[in-house]
């Protein structure tokens, strides 16, 4: 599209201000705080009104921006310093900015154009935001511990070296894993040789680097082992626990490996099905388990069975894939030790900050068998996706300083609290109602009386503005239904918001 950047006819722009300043192309500059205009119209002044206009229209320029002053606009647009000036003027009369002495010109708080709503047949229901998240798996967000991250980033960027800015190691910064190889060795017994922890951008990635080494493995063995060898390696598969996650079993079937399911009793994942490999347990290449609290039944893992899954995976060439999601907040027992120290090297230990700091600081680990670190890192890619160096160093700090020691002590105190509180208060107002799974985590399961139903309840509980989920929704497909329940997380509540939300929850039960 031509328009014509023709001098104005007030003749305010020196001649040749703007060389072959007639019949030209429209313009695209930035200005300013990075702000692209598109001059267009039959002057300069008008372009420039007009692009401001569309610009405050379309909300690239939000009530109360500060522009740039008439000098820098006019020298960014290579145009006469009177034209910004007396466009500027013009769109303050017409109330489009504002200007006051000694703080410049500003897009005006004007009201935004009214939207119509959308009818008829096409229009999408208003869905109301709960009030409170009693979801499972979500921390309290509220306690994070800003100021002591603040002051471990202001040491790490201090002391950071000049290549830590580079893309560096595929396994991550040496000072992360450096300081999580002492940690989790003296925290959670895992046996953590720095050169076998590889950082990734949470628990899902990890999970699907070690999918595709799975794969990889797979198929290498059916290229190995001719057309025998490749029909074996289509039964390949991982098992995993009755009830969990579904992305993480969408996870690994999305790598062609199938998911059998595990039972689940009161002692934890049925581990020894393994060795007996009836059905659909045939062919097993790994397992992944949540060992020392179980998700989201709660349960922990017995001994015994914590024995047997290790056999297993010596005995036949298998791998344990373990998630340590939340062992650090353990209430009522003794500390349960990774399983990973078992068996270094037929385990793969798995752990993240989600839950003890948050989720969105996308920091998780991986400690592999030494066999398994180039494949991992292979599968990493050329371009490695990793965390920020700089959110690496300061966890690193963090957790070198006691920080995260204490942080998580903190916190475990706080969750037990609200854990007993919830035990009680279900007591008394909810009495028919069991709740199990309660020894650690961020979680419990409330059994339902017969014949409630889980449904009825959660909807219940929605308009009571609490989001909870039912135990059924986290139910391998192939299990059939079990006993109706609740998971109920009682992490994501600030301090504040917890009695309400308890109030409310004790208000849904019957």
């Amino acid at each position: 599209m031509t328009d014509s950047w023709a001098n104005e006819a007030s003749g305010e722009e020196p001649a040749g201000e703007r060389a072959g300043s007639g019949n030209r192309q429209p313009t695209a500059v930035t200005v300013g705080a990075d702000l692209h205009l598109e001059l267009r119209g039959p002057g300069l002044r008008t372009g420039l009104m007009d692009a401001l206009r569309e610009a405050v229209r379309n909300g690239r320029l939000t009530p109360g921006t500060r522009l740039p002053s008439s000098r820098t606009l006019a020298a960014d647009l290579g145009i006469a310093r009177n034209t910004v000036a007396d466009a500027y003027a013009e769109l303050v009369a017409e109330g489009w900015l504002a200007a006051r002495q000694g703080s410049g010109t500003r897009v005006a708080r004007r009201a935004a154009p009214r939207t119509r709503a959308p009818s008829g047949p096409q229009a999408l229901p208003v869905s109301r935001r709960p009030a409170h998240n009693l979801r499972a798996g979500s921390p309290d967000l509220g306690s994070f511990p800003r100021g002591e991250w603040l002051a471990a980033a202001r040491r790490a960027l201090t002391a950071a070296p000049h290549e830590a800015f580079d893309y560096g190691d595929q396994r991550g910064r040496v000072e992360l894993r450096t300081a999580l190889a002492d940690y989790l060795a003296r925290t959670r017994g895992v046996y953590a040789d720095p050169e076998r922890v590889v950082l990734c951008s949470g628990f899902v990635h990890g999970l699907t680097l070690m999918a595709q080494v799975l794969a990889a493995r797979r198929g290498s063995a059916g290229a190995r082992g001719g057309a025998r060898a490749r029909a074996r390696a289509v039964a390949r598969a991982v098992a995993v626990e009755s009830y969990g996650l579904d992305f993480h079993r969408s996870v690994l079937t999305g790598a062609g490996l199938r998911t059998p399911a595990l039972a689940i009793d009161e002692f934890g994942t049925r581990t020894e099905e393994l060795t007996a490999g009836r059905g659909g347990l045939r062919g097993i290449d790994a397992v992944l388990v949540t060992p020392a609290h179980q998700f989201p039944t709660g349960a922990a893992l017995h001994p015994d069975r914590r024995a047997a899954v290790v056999d297993w995976a010596r005995g036949a060439g298998g791998l344990i894939l373990e998630d340590d999601y939340d062992g650090e907040f353990r209430y009522d027992r003794q500390p349960v030790g990774a399983l990973q120290g078992l068996d270094p090297e037929r385990v793969v230990y798995m752990g993240t900050a989600s839950k003890s700091l948050a989720p969105g600081l996308r920091l998780a680990w991986m400690v592999l068998p030494k066999v398994l670190v180039g494949e991992v890192i292979e599968a990493k890619g050329e371009v490695a996706a990793v965390p920020s160096a700089m959110d690496q160093l300061t966890l690193a700090e963090f957790i070198s300083s006691g920080a995260y020691g204490r942080h998580v002590r903190s916190m475990r105190l706080r969750y037990r609290r609200r854990r007993d509180q919830l035990v009680e208060a279900l007591a008394e107002h909810a009495p028919e109602s069991r709740v199990t799974g309660i020894a650690a985590g961020l979680h419990a399961v409330v059994e339902l009386p017969p014949g409630t139903g889980e449904r009825p309840m959660i909807d219940a509980a929605a308009r009571q503005g609490l989001a909870l989920q039912g135990l059924s929704g986290f139910r391998h497909p192939s299990v059939p239904p079990g006993r109706d329940a609740l998971v109920v997380g009682y992490g994501a509540p600030t301090d504040s918001a917890w009695a309400g939300a308890l109030a409310a929850l004790c208000r849904v039960l019957p």
